[in-house]
């Protein structure tokens, strides 16, 4: 990278942070208390995912919470165990649980993380202030039916053999979990991250409970969950959650509002910026546009 783009990069990343301090600076002028951020990493990811965005907020005085999910990050659990979505997003769903009193938070969700916001939003709509699905699965009630898996599982044929598999139930039976191949994970999920992002996931991804991933059905609380406001954000770079089909769920469960990020499947790593701009302001247009 030459001088010039390296001055380039630091001019964006200045006029970003200078415009998520606009939007603090609205905040307090209109007495809109900072919303606490909790965010959910996608498949095979963790807690780790988040540490640009993390850091970012909390260097702007947001309070941020990322977890870890059953089976990923630091929870050491085997991800061929993990037989049942809710056993999966177990650690969200007990979080949520034990936030005092009335206080919400905005749920944020990358790649398959929309499928823990959606039975979030059944389950507790009272405590969440505003989903954020970041190209995410964003499925009303889940894999409900062969068209919901058709819409929400990610079309990868066109790079081959992509998953390694395993077969925690026997050989004869559907496969437990998945991983992309390492040969494979900067061309499909990071083609646009800087090479040191590439390679802390490549060290750190891990199989993702795919037999739990399947059962992801969410049949109650039809009315409560359409209470809570969603926002989606759109990668345009994405070669694992193509435009097109993000484009195809949100005209099925159409969100409140849509934001479009010049960027691949993970802008945690490769516009972290810009995402942490989006995130704020997208909390803020509920109360008060920040110009």
């Amino acid at each position: 990278m030459d001088g010039g783009t390296l001055g380039l990069y630091a001019y964006i990343n200045t006029q970003n942070l200078k415009k998520m301090r606009a939007c603090d600076n609205s905040m307090e002028e209109t007495k809109l208390k900072k919303p606490h951020y909790v965010f959910i990493h996608g498949a095979g990811g963790g807690s780790w995912c988040w540490y640009k965005i993390k850091c970012l907020m909390h260097n702007s005085g947001y309070t941020v919470t990322c977890i870890d999910l059953k089976g990923a990050g630091i929870d050491l659990s085997d991800p061929n165990k993990i037989l049942s979505f809710d056993e999966y997003n177990k650690p969200l769903i007990d979080f949520l649980s034990t936030l005092p009193g009335h206080e919400q938070v905005v749920l944020v969700g990358h790649s398959a993380g929309g499928l823990s916001l959606t039975d979030a939003s059944h389950k507790f709509p009272k405590k969440i202030a505003l989903a954020v699905y970041i190209a995410a699965t964003m499925l009303k009630h889940g894999f409900s039916t062969e068209q919901d898996v058709k819409d929400g599982v990610p079309d990868v044929s066109e790079f081959g053999d992509v998953y390694d598999f395993e077969y925690g139930l026997g050989p004869d039976q559907p496969p437990t979990s998945a991983i992309v191949k390492k040969e494979l994970e900067r061309k499909l999920i990071y083609n646009m991250s800087p090479p040191e992002d590439v390679t802390l996931a490549s060290m750190l991804l891990r199989p993702a409970p795919l037999y739990a991933f399947q059962r992801a059905e969410f049949k109650e609380g039809t009315k409560s969950v359409e209470k809570v406001p969603r926002v989606y954000i759109k990668t345009m770079y994405d070669r694992v959650l193509k435009p097109e089909q993000q484009d195809k769920m949100i005209a099925k469960w159409p969100p409140s509002n849509v934001y479009v990020i010049e960027s691949d499947h993970s802008p945690n790593f490769s516009n972290p910026f810009v995402l942490c701009d989006i995130l704020v302001n997208a909390y803020v247009s509920m109360g008060h546009t920040c110009t």
